[in-house]
């Protein structure tokens, strides 16, 4: 039922493609004719030569002559139907691969969080590649296989319904193997691509905390992890490779039983020509009875053969799918843009929580005037960063209320609300390309004078130029070769060129020395100035010009009010405040 369903999808893709379908049918149908018609000439031929009567060497020379033009003119059919299925495969593969890829920017980032990373690469990746691979697999060889099987059974009848009888009574035989394999084979199959991904995740993990396995000297352990995969993985590939390599041999049997019993009737057959025995054949028929049978099981040993690999093809597609199919985040009917924004901010007995089980926000309260600076402070765990994902809807409330300027954020439209905060994180991305590419991610239609004055505002300027190619100097995956904190000053850079009406700074100068700490500082103070910003801290040394601190804890603002009258109040604040300077 479920490979039905799966079946359905993959067809309706194909369903796009409503001209090169036709095509394809039309040439595969062509072929098949073409093919099954060539061994009627060479029968003729046969019977020219051992009729009773003179050989005739004109008739047999032209049958000859034209059955050679047909075979010409069915392989150059068969490569413009290959070229069409090629163009149809890539282009179902192509739009399901997109949408997969499509979908990530559209799924709740909890699916992103809860999910393996490299499950979702292997699923848009090697998934969709196998099913390409199982999927042209099909169109070469069921179409015309099909319509071969249809046109040979119709041919033998047409000369003699006896021995097409004989071949399809012992037909399903090997149908019915087929089938009872191809069942064990589709679990096995996706069995290894979940394998698989489980293998791409934990590679993909260990490439990019190299650092840490090593500091920790957990390089053995990681490595038994990896082979323990590697072990289940040998395991289930060889079952799913076993049991589908069992199909060829198993339906070729079943051929060559079909091939000896048409041989066995065809001959008795041709020995009664003369008498008046119910079936009667000329040594012409006989051979391209022959030929017919040999034509009538190819495509059952090549479908069977191409069987199993579609399998593994519906097992992949299956992933895929499953991936498409998620709930994403859908907008509201009638979300509107924020715009002209002021930056007032308000929070109205706020809850949330990642799951049910475990509570973390609750009735949290907060009203942030326009241009207010707001740092965010308070033990690992207590909620600064969570507050963050509220405020960006990275994740929706579970009750309560958070406004902009008056306007309940779900009913605002996600782009919108995003685009009028500029965040800096403690995690920086660095995507492979250019410093300059990087910084003008934010903007990408900035001038160069636009990016040079960002990367100097965020003293990125100095490190950039002393590059080998300055701004045009090419950086890995994750900023590789930047030090941290260089990747971090050109996040910062990034958020300088945009530089919208609110600013959410989240441990944005954790990873960068104390004297540049002071440069940003003064950076981020005109920046900040006349916009609302929320900026999380772990050293309060950093917050203390900002106009209100919001102390949090076990998911509550258990104190609020300036550096100042936080201190002398002696409570929660203080406490943090002294712990970082006492010796």
């Amino acid at each position: 039922m479920k490979n039905n369903k799966t079946i359905a999808k993959v067809l309706s893709y194909i369903g796009r493609y409503k001209l090169l379908l036709p095509i394809s049918i039309l040439l595969a149908a062509l072929s098949v004719a073409l093919t099954l018609y060539v061994p009627i000439l060479i029968g003729n031929a046969i019977d020219l030569i051992v009729g009773k009567d003179m050989v005739d060497f004109p008739g047999i020379i032209s049958n000859l002559a034209f059955a050679a033009i047909l075979i010409a003119i069915t392989a150059l059919t068969q490569w413009i139907m290959s070229t069409v299925n090629n163009k149809i495969a890539f282009n179902v593969t192509r739009d399901i691969r997109n949408e997969a890829f499509g979908k990530l920017h559209r799924l709740p980032l909890g699916y992103i969080d809860t999910h393996a990373h490299g499950d979702i690469v292997n699923r848009i990746i090697n998934d969709s590649e196998r099913f390409s691979e199982g999927l042209l697999l099909g169109f070469t060889q069921v179409f015309t296989g099909v319509l071969t099987i249809v046109g040979t059974m119709a041919f033998m009848i047409s000369i003699s319904w006896q021995i097409a009888l004989v071949v399809l009574l012992l037909t399903p035989l090997s149908i019915f193997i087929a089938r009872f394999i191809g069942k064990r084979t589709f679990n096995m199959f996706r069995l290894r691509s979940e394998t698989e991904a489980e293998q791409t995740s934990i590679v993909s993990e260990m490439v990019g905390n190299q650092k840490i396995v090593r500091a920790f000297g957990r390089e053995a352990d990681v490595s038994a992890k990896f082979d323990e995969i590697g072990d289940r993985l040998e395991k289930c590939t060889l079952k799913a490779i076993f049991f589908s390599s069992l199909t060829n041999p198993t339906t070729r049997f079943v051929n060559n039983i079909v091939y000896a019993a048409v041989a066995l009737v065809g001959a008795i057959a041709v020995m009664e020509m003369q008498s008046d025995a119910a079936v009667m054949l000329t040594v012409g028929e006989f051979a391209v009875l022959l030929s017919y049978t040999n034509q009538y099981t190819k495509p059952f040993n090549e479908i069977y053969g191409v069987y199993a690999e579609f399998q593994n093809a519906l097992a992949s597609a299956g992933r895929i799918f499953e991936l498409i199919e998620e709930d994403e985040i859908l907008p509201l009917a009638n979300e509107a843009e924020l715009s002209d924004v002021s930056g007032q901010v308000e929070m109205s007995n706020v809850s949330f929580s990642y799951s049910k089980e475990k509570s973390l926000i609750e009735g949290l309260s907060l009203s942030v005037e326009s241009g207010m600076k707001v740092a965010i402070v308070g033990p690992t765990g207590c909620g600064k960063t969570t507050l963050i994902n509220l405020l960006m809807r990275f994740y929706d409330v579970d009750s309560g209320k958070i406004t902009v300027d008056g306007k309940d954020i779900l009913t605002l439209t996600r782009k919108s609300l995003r685009g009028s905060y500029g965040m800096v994180l403690q995690d920086t991305w660095i995507f492979s390309g250019t410093v300059k590419e990087n910084i003008a991610f934010a903007k990408p239609d900035s001038s160069d004078e636009e990016i040079i004055a960002a990367a100097k505002a965020a003293h990125a300027h100095g490190f950039i130029k002393r590059l080998e190619n300055g701004y045009d100097t090419l950086i890995g995956e994750s900023g590789t070769s930047l030090s941290q904190g260089q990747a971090q000053l050109i996040s910062i850079a990034r958020v300088m060129l945009s530089l919208p009406p609110m600013l959410i700074l989240d441990e944005a100068t954790s990873s960068i020395d104390t004297r540049t700490e002071m440069k940003i500082q003064d950076a981020f103070s005109e920046m900040t100035e006349g916009r609302t910003s929320f900026i999380v801290a772990h050293r309060l040394s950093t917050i203390r010009e900002a106009d209100i601190i919001l102390v949090m804890n076990d998911g509550k603002i258990v104190e609020t009010g300036n550096h100042v009258s936080l201190l002398e109040r002696g409570g929660f604040y203080a406490n943090l405040y002294n712990s970082q300077f006492a010796h």
